[in-house]
């Protein structure tokens, strides 16, 4: 995993992970994630609620994208007055993400109602080489949905 954060000069500034585009990789995302934002002073709520939908949002990229094209899966992060931006970059997918209805029995397909659950907003941006999915949590944003 790389990291190209610029977090020490500056606290409101992005921190970006690259991580092998492998599962394996997925819980020291989630731990260096839940780290920054504590060393923040961001609440245990936010916190909480963003490492949760850092694990939907790498693992559905793992699942249903391919990897950016330098073979990595991007995440990214950032702060400003409590309220947490997430976003997970990947090289796209056969289709758009939406969260899948409500299934009863089924065993996955939850994760994207699970991050409309908890970020007060949320959206996919298509991009030249990728796709990203982002969230917003711990307060309203101005980042919008196209």
């Amino acid at each position: 995993m790389t990291d190209e954060s610029t977090r020490p000069t500056d606290p409101e500034a992005p921190r970006t992970v690259r991580m092998p585009w492998s599962a394996h990789v997925a819980p020291q995302i989630r731990r260096t994630l839940v780290d920054d934002l504590t060393g923040l002073g961001v609440s245990a709520q936010v916190i909480d609620e963003a490492e949760i939908v850092v694990a939907e949002l790498v693992s559905n990229a793992l699942r249903h994208a391919r990897p950016l094209t330098d073979g990595t899966l991007r995440v990214r992060w950032k702060t400003k007055a409590g309220v947490v931006e997430v976003e997970v970059s990947d090289g796209g997918g056969p289709s758009t993400p939406r969260p899948a209805p409500p299934a009863l029995w089924s065993s996955s397909g939850r994760g994207l109602r699970i991050v409309r659950s908890l970020a007060h907003e949320w959206g996919v941006a298509d991009e030249k080489h990728g796709r990203t999915v982002w969230a917003s949590l711990g307060g309203p944003s101005r980042r919008r949905t196209h």
